[in-house]
């Protein structure tokens, strides 16, 4: 049935088609409505696996910095288990002797390679310049036959491994 609706002159005309231009509008815009909220739906559900996803890349990668840096720890702990070996069995020998000594002497001497076999560096020289990266200066001495700046005395060695400071020598400088 159409709708009839009178023009200013009194004619009846019929009104249908304006209305089902309308309504095919409407119908567009709610079809285009649709779509768009079936595309934020979607978006939001990529949004929402992406930051779990995130979520599970930080945790796992925390997890496997912590393995390595365990497993570093485990591998150099490993190179003083043989130093801590001789002192033990050090302590358990007789105390008395030359040859008690010696065996003292050479767990020092198995010590003390130890970090150049780790790549630990010592930091401070006697006479090398002071360089406050590297070095702590804890007292100045005026001595003429040292230059300006140049360590006179090492009070507590300074290590580091590759361009890491363990940790910086505490030093006596020469002014």
């Amino acid at each position: 049935m159409s709708e009839k609706e009178k023009n200013l002159e009194g004619e009846t005309v019929e009104a249908e088609p304006v209305k089902e231009e309308k309504k095919a509008k409407k119908s567009k815009k709610n079809e285009e409505a649709e779509k768009l909220n079936e595309e934020l739906l979607k978006t939001k559900d990529l949004l929402a696996r992406t930051a779990a996803e995130f979520d599970n890349f930080k945790k796992r990668t925390e997890r496997e910095r912590l393995s390595v840096a365990e497993y570093a720890k485990a591998g150099q702990f490993k190179e003083f288990l043989p130093v801590l070996d001789n002192a033990g069995r050090a302590i358990a020998a007789e105390s008395t002797g030359e040859d008690y000594c010696k065996g003292l002497e050479m767990i020092i001497k198995q010590f003390l390679l130890l970090p150049e076999k780790m790549g630990i560096t010592p930091l401070a020289v006697v006479g090398e310049e002071f360089n406050p990266n590297f070095h702590e200066a804890v007292m100045h001495v005026e001595d003429e036959n040292l230059g300006e700046n140049v360590i006179a005395e090492v009070l507590q060695q300074g290590y580091k491994i590759g361009d890491t400071v363990i940790r910086a020598a505490m030093v006596k400088v020469a002014n």
